[in-house]
């Protein structure tokens, strides 16, 4: 009996002395939105990871995040709207609008017009800081020789017998101050402003540059972009209104109130600072599908200019056939080495997005009738440079998923 109380008696001391077993908790997933859609619905597939990983916000579907160079997407469509408009004009000096004259230095005697900054067949530079803030000056910045590709004609070489030449194509994005600031010329509207006339209220979306204009409720739900370490790149706290969302020049106000339509946009980053939901991008998409069918948006004139300009380029690596802000890609006549997405066979034309750890896209199947609208953030740099080019395989997989999900 003794050796019975005894024996119970150590198994209750075990007990108490063992140390509880250590709740393991996997870290949650980075943030990833994935969006389908067609001409008459939109359906989340993918909704996971946080928004904020300082409060433990979790991510929902439509929560508004920097979509980057989707952004020059946009930019696109506000250009062709003005196009209808009848206030610009896509082969037109561009100098004729900026008021100053803008030529390479290395080609004095060719104009510059909007369908080559568009289409970055310009002669810009590619690795020429793009970011001109608030009280510094768009004309020097091109007046700079550093701007420009020595030995690359704006629109490739003279020869309209031999048509377009491949050769010109270099992707910038120094060309979107431009293009912003023409549009904000020719029209007399900021840029800011002409993306919600001519894009985001038409088509029913929330979405703002750079914060300018999302009122609080947008504010609040922001996705803050992280690098692949977690270190926070872009739309933490200190990024978002009341604080100061535009690059201003050092002793100079953050204000705009004296801003002046047509001296320098590049202060709205239309290159990639548009900040819009899932859900809304998705309706966007949906606008696209919906040019075919001669509605209101685009004049069907104007939707055939937009075909004529997909030109393909002499790269292999990523931007295979480019124009207009368009991209297309997983082309099966076309070797191209890194623009394999989905790896269904299907070309899909749209634009990619990459900045602050974030990859991004908006693809759709032109001939059919669905689309993905995606994001993906904390996406390690590509192992040979930010200049490689290419799909990540964190992208690939996501949209592996997505397939799946979709029953496609």
């Amino acid at each position: 009996m003794m050796r019975g109380m005894f024996r119970r008696l150590l198994a209750a001391l075990a007990f108490i002395a063992a140390p509880a077993a250590a709740e393991v908790t996997a870290p949650p997933p980075p943030a990833a939105v994935v969006v389908a859609f067609d001409r008459e619905s939109i359906r989340p597939l993918i909704v996971e990871g946080l928004a904020d990983m300082q409060t433990g916000r979790k991510l929902e579907a439509n929560d508004p995040v920097r979509i980057a160079s989707i952004s020059k997407l946009v930019m696109a469509l506000a250009a062709l709207r003005l196009v209808d408009e009848g206030k610009v004009d896509l082969g037109r000096d561009v100098s004729d609008y900026l008021g100053w004259q803008l030529r390479s230095p290395f080609y004095p005697d060719t104009p510059v017009t909007l369908a080559q900054l568009m289409s970055h067949r310009a002669g810009l530079s590619a690795s020429a800081e793009y970011i001109i803030p608030l009280g510094e000056s768009l004309e020097a910045k091109f007046a700079d020789p550093a701007s420009w590709r020595e030995g690359v004609r704006p629109g490739g070489r003279n020869d309209p017998l031999r048509g377009p030449d491949p050769q010109a194509f270099r992707y910038s994005n120094l060309g979107a101050p431009l293009v912003a600031t023409v549009l904000e010329a020719a029209s007399g509207e900021r840029f800011d402003r002409l993306a919600e006339r001519l894009v985001f209220k038409p088509l029913g979306v929330q979405a703002c540059l750079n914060w300018i204009g999302c009122g609080p409720d947008m504010t609040a739900r922001a996705v803050t972009l992280y690098r692949h370490t977690g270190e926070v790149a872009k739309d933490g706290a200190g990024d978002l209104p009341p604080h100061c969302t535009i690059p201003v020049a050092e002793e100079h106000a953050c204000d705009l109130d004296n801003y002046v339509p047509g001296t320098n946009a590049s202060i709205f980053s239309p290159q990639g600072g548009v900040r819009i939901g899932m859900m809304d991008l998705a309706k966007i998409g949906q606008a696209l599908y919906r040019l075919d069918d001669d509605g209101p948006f685009l004049r069907p004139e104007t939707v055939q200019r937009m075909g004529w300009a997909m030109q393909p380029t002499a790269q292999t690596a990523f931007f295979c056939t480019y124009g207009l802000h368009f991209q297309l890609i997983e082309h099966p006549l076309l070797a191209c080495e890194g623009d394999r997405l989905l790896g269904d066979g299907i070309p899909r034309i749209g634009h990619s997005g990459e900045a602050y750890g974030l990859q991004s896209g908006l693809w759709l199947d032109p001939k059919g009738d669905s689309g993905f609208v995606y994001f993906t953030t904390q996406v390690p740099p590509p192992a040979g440079g930010e200049d490689t080019g290419g799909f990540t395989p964190r992208e690939q997989a996501l949209m592996a998923r997505a397939l799946e999900l979709a029953g496609k």
